[in-house]
């Protein structure tokens, strides 16, 4: 096997165990591990519209996130609030149940971050992470990345679309 086909895999089989992993601590809240995302990013930067908040998502990259915004609305988990000057625009944030579900879904990923801390401190992880940044830094994801890690980007708050 070539060297760049391991890591593929290996990218592969990691990005399935965290997801299985998380989804099994999401489990018990309900959630996927997609919506969760939507709620932790609306935790930290609400309010947003439906497109700033597909700029900073991962886990559906490239694509709409309407679908898990209308699933969270229908379970009063986040408010969708029409502009009364301009119906085209509307915000999103988390309702009050929302917020306290996204604390949730905090605790759980700290519990899968804890697991990958653990292994991580045998192994070079500054190389590990410049690595994946790198690989992934023009595409879609790595995109989306970017503006998560930079929170003084323009995205979301009063005035931005």
């Amino acid at each position: 096997m070539r060297r760049a086909e391991l890591v593929r895999y290996l990218i592969l089989g990691a990005q399935r165990e965290g997801n299985r992993l998380l989804s099994q601590a999401l489990r018990p809240l309900g959630l996927t591990p997609s919506q969760a995302e939507v709620l932790r990013v609306l935790h930290e930067r609400a309010p947003l519209t439906l497109n700033q908040l597909g700029e900073l998502l991962i886990c559906e990259s490239g694509t709409s996130p309407s679908r898990l915004v209308d699933r969270l609305v229908a379970v009063d988990l986040v408010h969708r609030v029409t502009s009364a000057e301009d119906r085209r625009h509307v915000t999103l944030t988390l309702t009050e149940q929302g917020v306290r579900l996204a604390e949730q879904v905090a605790e759980a990923e700290e519990a899968l971050y804890h697991q990958i801390d653990a292994v991580l401190k045998e192994h070079d992880a500054q190389a590990l992470t410049d690595f994946l940044a790198a690989f992934i830094a023009e595409l879609p994801a790595g995109q989306a990345l970017q503006r998560r890690r930079r929170p003084d980007r323009d995205v979301g708050g009063p005035g931005t679309n």
